[in-house]
């Protein structure tokens, strides 16, 4: 389950389903990464083919991302059982 989201936009497009404040240009495929994040039960249910999941370094190394677009990724936390801390972030 999703718990919390960093980028407003992002939480307000689980929400509603309003894209026009995302950075992206291919919201279906947002919502499809935003629903199994939800239904996970652990980050690795999030290693699926073409999501390019990995757990980030350095300072961020207790999170994770999957490919979202281009130079887009979803990133998060995991506590609990939870994905917390959900962003939409520009890696380069």
């Amino acid at each position: 389950m999703i718990r919390s989201f960093r980028s407003k936009a992002l939480g307000r497009f689980a929400k509603t389903g309003n894209a026009a404040k995302l950075s992206i240009q291919n919201p279906d495929r947002i919502r499809r990464i935003l629903a199994r994040l939800d239904a996970a039960a652990r980050p690795e249910d999030m290693n699926l083919p073409g999501f390019r999941f990995h757990r980030l370094k350095g300072k961020d190394k207790s999170r994770y991302a999957v490919d979202a677009s281009g130079n887009w990724r979803i990133t998060f936390g995991w506590q609990e059982g939870d994905a917390i801390d959900v962003d939409l972030e520009d890696y380069h």
